[in-house]
C-alpha cells in the first residue's frame, strides 16, 4: 500500500511551500525577499517565483457529503503522501472544503484516460452551482462502509479516509490531513500478483506548464534496483 500511495503522490513537497525561510548561514546564498527580483541561473531561461512548475500533480478526485448527504467530488491537485498511511492535500473555500469540515470524512480516487472529461468537469463546476453535478456527469456514488463519504463508482482506486487535521486559513481554505483507513481497487486494474497495475489504471497527472492532462503508465526502472549500478 505504501509504495502504491507514494507513486501516485510524488506531489508531496507542495506542503512546504508556505514553511518560512530559515536564516542563511552563508552572505552568498542568501534567499531573496518577497521584495527582491531573484538572481538568474546562468545558462537557463529563468522564471522567477511565479507559477512554479512542480511535476507531477496528481489529479485527485475528492468525494464528500453535505449535510443533505447529497455526493460531491472535485478535482485537485495540490496534494499527496505524508506518511505510510496518511494523505494530505490543500483547498481554497469550496463546497468540499465546507463538507470536510462537517463530516470529517472523505474519499479520494484518481482520474484516469477513461474520464478525463468527468474529472475535468469536477473540477471546473462547483456543487454549489450544480448541486447534482455527480449524476449530471453520468457518474453514481456507494456510501463508504467506513467513513461517512461516498465511494464514486466509476473511479476504480479509491481511498477511505477521515481527517486527523483541518488547518483552516482566514479566506474559507484548509489544509487538510487525512488517515487512510481503506483503499480498495476495481479487478480490472489488478496484475496476475493482485497488485494495482498503473499501466491498467492509467491514472493522469496536471502538466501546470501547458495545462493539459498527461497519462502514466509506462515504467522505465525498477525501484530500490535501477541505482544499484552505481553501487
Amino acid at each position: 500500500m505504501n509504495r502504491l500511495l507514494l507513486s501516485l503522490a510524488v506531489a508531496l513537497a507542495l506542503t512546504a511551500c508556505n514553511q518560512q525561510q530559515q536564516p542563511a548561514t552563508d552572505n552568498q546564498n542568501t534567499n531573496p525577499t518577497n521584495t527582491e527580483k531573484p538572481k538568474d541561473v546562468a545558462g537557463r531561461q529563468n522564471f522567477g517565483a511565479q507559477h512554479p512548475v512542480i511535476t507531477p500533480l496528481p489529479c485527485i478526485m475528492i468525494a464528500t457529503y453535505d449535510a443533505n448527504r447529497n455526493p460531491n467530488v472535485m478535482m485537485a491537485a495540490w496534494g499527496g503522501q505524508c506518511g505510510p498511511n496518511h494523505i494530505t492535500f490543500e483547498l481554497s473555500a469550496h463546497n468540499t472544503t465546507d463538507n470536510i469540515r462537517l463530516k470529517r470524512a472523505f474519499t479520494v480516487s484518481f482520474a484516469t484516460a477513461d474520464d478525463v472529461a468527468e474529472s475535468d468537469y469536477f473540477g471546473i463546476v462547483s456543487a454549489n452551482d450544480v448541486p447534482d453535478k455527480v449524476a449530471k456527469a453520468g457518474f453514481t456514488a456507494t456510501p463508504s462502509p467506513n467513513v461517512d463519504a461516498p465511494i464514486i463508482n466509476q473511479y476504480k482506486l479509491t481511498l477511505e479516509c477521515r481527517v486527523v487535521t483541518f488547518d483552516e486559513d482566514d479566506k474559507g481554505g484548509a489544509r487538510v490531513v487525512g488517515e487512510v483507513v481503506n483503499w480498495s481497487a476495481d479487478p480490472s486494474i489488478l496484475n496476475a500478483e493482485g497488485k494495482v497495475d498503473l499501466a491498467k489504471l492509467r491514472p493522469i497527472v496536471f502538466d501546470s506548464a501547458t495545462n493539459t492532462y498527461r497519462a502514466v503508465g509506462d515504467s522505465v526502472g525498477q525501484a530500490w534496483g535501477s541505482g544499484k549500478k552505481f553501487q
